[in-house]
């Protein structure tokens, strides 16, 4: 058996006290945001255009958009003018 510590194990004790997940649950919960959060930069805006504009949002609607998103990030990204964000998606 393993003795080694998972890098996050406070918080999944942590998560495991004060909701009712069980610790593989609280385990994949937390790889999950890990995940989520540490999505670049240029996959996000990617990923994010295509969420906004499969609900009908127009590219003058989207990049406003994801350029406030952006500065919410765990890991701030660089400050990039709307003409950067086209150019990530469309190249």
């Amino acid at each position: 058996m393993s003795t080694a510590r998972h890098p996050f194990e406070d918080l999944i004790g942590h998560l495991t006290r004060t909701t009712s997940l069980g610790p593989g649950e609280a385990a994949r919960v937390v790889a999950d945001v890990l995940a989520y959060f540490g999505e670049p930069a240029e996959e996000y805006v990617r990923r994010r255009h295509g969420e906004l504009k499969s609900r009908g949002l127009t590219n003058e609607q989207i990049f406003p958009r994801i350029a406030a998103e952006l500065s919410g990030r765990r890991v701030t990204a660089p400050e990039l003018s709307l003409r950067q964000l086209r150019r990530i998606v469309y190249g």
